[in-house]
C-alpha cells in the first residue's frame, strides 16, 4: 500500500473514479473544500467520476442537498445511492423474498429519509404490529442516534411480530458534523442477533457495483475506488476486483492518529491487513 499525501499520483493512472460521499467529499453538514477541489482538477482532467453512497434517500435528493452544500452537479458525472437502489427494488422485486414483503411498511429513521418512498405504492404504518415489513433507513429523531440501547425496544418488536428488514444504509457509524452516530447497519446486525431477516442494499455488497461499472463503460482494471470505510467502501471495492483508495481522515481517523495532526502509517498497515484489505494506496485526506 503506497502512503500518498495527495490524491494527484493516483489520477493518472486510471480513468474512472468510484467515490464515496460522507467522509471523503462532505461530513453530512459542509462540504470538504479540498474534496471539491479535487473534483474540479479530476473533471479537468477529462475522467469519469461516479459517486456512490450509502445514504438511504434518492439521487435527486442527495444532489440537492449537496448542491446546496456548493457541490455543482457539473464537478462529477454521475451519482447512486442505497436510498435509489432499495426504491427500484421496490418496484422492480429482484427476486421472491422482495416480492413477497407486502405493502405495508414501517419506518424506522429519520422523517428526512422519508423521500425514499415517494411514488412506490406502500402504505406508511405507525409500528411493527401494522406492517409487513420495516425498512431501515437509520437512528430516527425519536431517540439517541449514539445510543444503540435506545433502539432494542423497537427493534424487539419488530422481531417479534418476525418482520423483514430492508436495511438501506449498510455503514454501521458515520461522522456527522464531527459528531459519530449510529447508521442502518448498525440496527440491522442488532435485528440479525434478535433473529430477524435482513436484506441489506448499498456497499460492501457487490450487486451494487454493477449498474456503477455499467455507467462508467470503463475496463475494471482502469476504475479506482475511493472510500474511508474499510468495511463498505474498500471491502466493496476488493469484491468486484476494483483497485481502491483509502482515505484515511473519516471514520477511522481517530484510531490511526499519530497525536501530531498526522496519521500513523504502521498503524494504517496494520488496521489493512488485519481487515484482510490491500487497497493500493492511502491518504490522509481527499486532496489534490
Amino acid at each position: 500500500m503506497e502512503h500518498l499525501s495527495g490524491f494527484a499520483p493516483l489520477a493518472g493512472r486510471y480513468d474512472g473514479f468510484v467515490l464515496d460521499l460522507w467522509g471523503v467529499i462532505h461530513d453530512g453538514v459542509n462540504a470538504f473544500p479540498h474534496a471539491v477541489e479535487c473534483l474540479r482538477q479530476l473533471r479537468a482532467a477529462g475522467k469519469r467520476t461516479l459517486l456512490l453512497s450509502n445514504v438511504p434517500r434518492p439521487n435527486a435528493d442527495v444532489q440537492d442537498m449537496m448542491r446546496r452544500m456548493g457541490i455543482d452537479d457539473a464537478l462529477y458525472t454521475d451519482i447512486l445511492t442505497s436510498g435509489e437502489a432499495v426504491r427500484h427494488a421496490l418496484r422492480t422485486p429482484p427476486d421472491l423474498w422482495w416480492a413477497e414483503l407486502g405493502q405495508r411498511v414501517f419506518h424506522l429513521g429519520p422523517g428526512r429519509d422519508r423521500p425514499v418512498f415517494d411514488g412506490l405504492p406502500l402504505t406508511i404504518v405507525s409500528g411493527p404490529a401494522d406492517a409487513d415489513f420495516v425498512l431501515n433507513t437509520g437512528p430516527d429523531d425519536h431517540r439517541n442516534p449514539s445510543d444503540m440501547a435506545e433502539f432494542e425496544p423497537v427493534l424487539r418488536d419488530c422481531a417479534r411480530y418476525r418482520l423483514k428488514m430492508i436495511c438501506a444504509n449498510p455503514d454501521l457509524v458515520v461522522i456527522r458534523g464531527g459528531v459519530r452516530v449510529l447508521c442502518a447497519g448498525s440496527l440491522a446486525l442488532r435485528y440479525q442477533e434478535l433473529g430477524g431477516d435482513v436484506r441489506s442494499l448499498g456497499k460492501p455488497d457487490p450487486a451494487i457495483y454493477q449498474p456503477v461499472l455499467q455507467q462508467l463503460a470503463l475496463p475494471p482494471e482502469r476504475i479506482l475506488a475511493v472510500g474511508d470505510s474499510l468495511h463498505t467502501d474498500i471491502a466493496g471495492a476488493a469484491g468486484v476486483d476494483l483497485a481502491a483508495c483509502w482515505v484515511l481522515n473519516g471514520i477511522h481517523g481517530p484510531s490511526l492518529a499519530d497525536g501530531a495532526g498526522g496519521f500513523d502509517w504502521i498503524k494504517t498497515d496494520q488496521a489493512a491487513d488485519a481487515a484482510g484489505l490491500s487497497p493500493v494506496a492511502a491518504l490522509p485526506r481527499f486532496a489534490w
